[in-house]
Formats: structure tokens, sequence, C-alpha cells
């Protein structure tokens, strides 16, 4: 069978609220309860062509989310949390959460930190720059890379001139971008640091001063010419090891964080983005309607990173959350949007979770559904949310808060220690200062919460 062949829908393998999740976890941040309702009456592949081509933003949405990254709002020297908070901010309101969520995974494929960079302006152009090409052109976005200021101050092409090159770029385009370890060789990269030469920032846009470029002959994998950088992220781009890498990446993010996919599986794919030129919105969308995508090889194998973590939490109660304070608890649990931890982004996977961002990811839990943590201001309340369902019994709750969160993905017995908690806390005395509301909701409040600790949570 091939392995990128068309999922169909069987009597065996039916269409699903459990595969509706899935595909709204793996290219979103989470399911809605109307959502998987409306993925099941639709079908699959109406579904899933709602997925990629996505829903048309507001106008308020667009207004709003403008406005904030506006040079009055979001200044230069706007501090690392307002950067966060204001992705965070579009993750929760997007109406495509696939681009959003493929420009996360090119954020962490050209990982620039502002914790170098120091210009709020520059990443959000990076930004830019990622989300136009997000389901586009690999070929372009890898091109203008090049001469993007962010880039640029990051990895120090500004400072590289004739006589005097700095290696970075040319190092990370060839060993992190585009081939990979193994394609190249140190004269490759000595040989392509000359053609990054000459560039600078002028009035925030990446350009090249001829005087400080060295526009002798180069001999860069196999071709030679008076090369500049864009001509050496072409070549780079006609390399065979360039869409087996890539390809290879989003098998990662998409289906398995398997270290080694099968071969035959990244060829194929890899021959077939070559010959889309790079179109990365036809190779997700063959990947996200293969066999495969929906297998039990790919099904909640991936750890959450915290972004999907939390941003499922207010996803699924349909809530609302201050971004500033949820940027700084995703922080705590060890990722900082517009900021990784190096060249090589975050490592991801079981470096997501350890003993003391479990337990942040537990108490971030907590304060998104209690009443009682004044950054949230339980904007997040499920207790509201479970009285909108129509969810009356603790039957009916418990059942309604595994389904928005995992589809009923739990064995039976945690289904019954749920159960057994609501029933055990009926009749519990509640201390005589709280308020009615805390009194009436506080079991829901507090399942909720025990649900989102769960194991199967944590995956993707």
């Amino acid at each position: 069978m091939n392995t990128w062949e068309p999922y169909h829908p069987t009597a065996e393998n039916p269409w699903d609220r459990k595969k509706v999740g899935h595909l709204y976890r793996r290219a979103g941040f989470g399911a809605t309860v109307a959502e998987l309702d409306a993925g099941v009456e639709a079908g699959f592949e109406k579904t899933l062509e709602l997925v990629i081509a996505g829903r048309p933003e507001s106008e308020e949405f667009a207004r709003t989310t403008e406005f904030m990254a506006s040079e009055r709002s979001m200044p230069a020297g706007s501090p690392q949390g307002r950067l966060s908070a204001w992705w965070l901010d579009r993750m929760l309101k997007t109406a495509h959460p696939l681009r959003e969520k493929m420009t996360l995974f090119w954020h962490n494929h050209f990982a620039t930190s502002n914790a170098k960079v120091q210009n709020a302006r520059y990443m959000l152009g990076q930004y830019r720059l990622m989300q136009k090409h997000a389901l586009g052109s690999f070929r372009e976005m890898l091109v203008e890379m090049g001469t993007d200021p962010a880039m640029m101050v990051w990895l120090d092409t500004t400072g590289s001139t004739k006589g005097n090159p700095n290696e970075n770029y040319a190092r990370e385009l060839m060993e992190l971008f585009s081939l990979g370890i193994g394609h190249y060789s140190e004269k490759d990269i000595r040989e392509a640091a000359k053609a990054f030469t000459g560039y600078e920032v002028k009035n925030s846009q990446g350009t090249l001063n001829t005087r400080l470029h060295d526009d002798g002959e180069k001999s860069v994998l196999g071709k030679q010419g008076k090369f500049k950088g864009e001509d050496i992220a072409r070549i780079c781009l006609d390399q065979s090891a360039c869409p087996r890498f890539i390809v290879g990446k989003l098998y990662r993010f998409l289906i398995s964080e398997s270290d080694n996919p099968p071969t035959a599986d990244i060829d194929s794919l890899a021959e077939q983005y070559r010959k889309w030129d790079f179109d990365t919105g036809k190779l997700v969308a063959m990947m996200l309607r293969s066999s495969l995508f929906f297998s039990p090889a790919a099904y909640r194998t991936k750890i959450k990173s915290p972004v999907e973590f939390a941003t499922g939490i207010v996803r699924g109660l349909e809530g609302a959350a201050g971004t500033l304070p949820l940027a700084a608890a995703i922080e705590g649990l060890g990722q900082v949007l517009f900021a990784p931890p190096s060249v090589k982004g975050w490592d991801g996977g079981p470096a997501w979770l350890n003993a003391q961002t479990l337990l942040g990811r537990n108490n971030l839990a907590l304060a998104l559904t209690s009443t009682e943590d004044s950054r949230f201001a339980n904007r997040c309340d499920p207790a509201l949310k479970l009285t909108k369902s129509g969810a009356k019994t603790d039957a009916e709750v418990v059942r309604f808060l595994l389904d928005v969160f995992l589809q009923g993905d739990v064995p039976k017995t945690t289904h019954d220690k749920l159960s057994d908690y609501l029933k055990q806390t009926k009749g519990v005395k509640y201390p005589v200062y709280w308020s009615n509301d805390d009194v009436k909701n506080h079991r829901l409040r507090a399942v909720a919460h025990l649900v989102l600790t769960l194991p199967e949570f944590q995956l993707c």
C-alpha cells in the first residue's frame, strides 16, 4: 500500500469525532464542540477542505491585530512578552488555524530570537514573511529569508564584508534551513559566505551594498559563478537533499516525532514536493489527506508543545485569556514565542516534559479553570461552558469534558475515577466565606482541571 494514498472512511475505519479532533489538533490548536459536531456531519473531504483553506478573517480581527502590531502599539523596543502575547492572541482568534500552525513550524525552522535581535519591528517582519509563505512557496521564502532584517542581525550577515566574510548564515542555510548535515562541505560554506558579504539593513529592509560585496568567482556545491546571496539559496534548492530535508521535518511535525521516518515514505513525498516546485500547501494537504495521518502510528503520538497545551484549553472551553499572563505562563513551561533557545529551535518531543514543566502545566490548567487566579479573571470558566452545553448530571459533565478535550480517549477506569470524584464531593462542606457561585460550581471546575492533567491530554 502507498503510504500517502488518501484516507477513505469505511465501516471498519470510520470518519468520527476522534479523527476530527486529531485533524484539528495537528493542523491547528484544538477543536471546539461545535467544530467536532460540524466535522462529523460534514464528512471527511469537506472538513479537510475547510481546515486547509480556512475561513476569511473578520474585519474586526484584521483591524485589531494590525493595530496591535503597528509601530505605534509595538515599537522596536517593545518587551518580549508583548510580542509573544500578540501571536498567542492571533492563534486563539484566527479563522485559519492551519496557517498559524504552519507559521509556528517555520518559526522553529528559521529559529530567530529577539533575545539577540532586540527589535520587535524586525521580528514582526519575519513573522509576516513566514506567514505569507506558510502554505505557499518554500522556494520564495528561503530566498527572501537571506535579506530578512531579523535574520541578518541574528546570524550576523550585517557585519559580513568583502575580505572579512562571516560564515554563520551560510552555515545555517545549509545545515538547518535547506540541506541538513552531511550534504555540504566546509569549503562550500566558506565560498557561500563570500556571496553573503555586503548585505546591510537600511530603512528596515535588507539590501546589498555593492562596495562591501565580494563580486569574485565562488564555487558552491559544484556550481561556479559570481554569486550573490539569493543565488546560494537557489543552488541549495536545486540539491536533491533539500526536498527530503524539508519533508522529513514536516513528517515529524505533522505525522510522527520519529527521528528516523521510513526512507521510502520520505523519498516519494520529496519527489512530489520537487515536482510542485516547493509548494508547501500541496505538500501539507497530501500529508493531512493520507491514510498514514489517520493511522494508529500517528494518532496521539506527539507530545503537545506548551503553546498547543495552553491554546487547546482556551479553545476547548471557548473562553478567553489575557495573553500577556498566558505568554508568561508558557515561558515557564519552556517555550517563548519569538525567542527559541538556539539556532536549532526547540527540541520538542519528550524534552517538553519533566517534573517541573509537568507541574507547571497542571498549575496553568488550574489557573485557567478556577476562579482564584487574578491573572485570568475566570474567563475560561468550565462551569459556564458546561451550563451552556446543557450538561446537568454528573455523568453528562464527565462525558462532555472527556469529549471536547479527548474525544473519549481514556480507559474506563479513568472515566470511573472522574465520576467517583464528583460523587464524593457532592456532600462536602465548603468554607463559609465561599460565594454561592463557588459552592455551586467548584466541583465542575475541579473535575475539568483533573481532565486537563490526564496523561492523554499531554498528547497531540
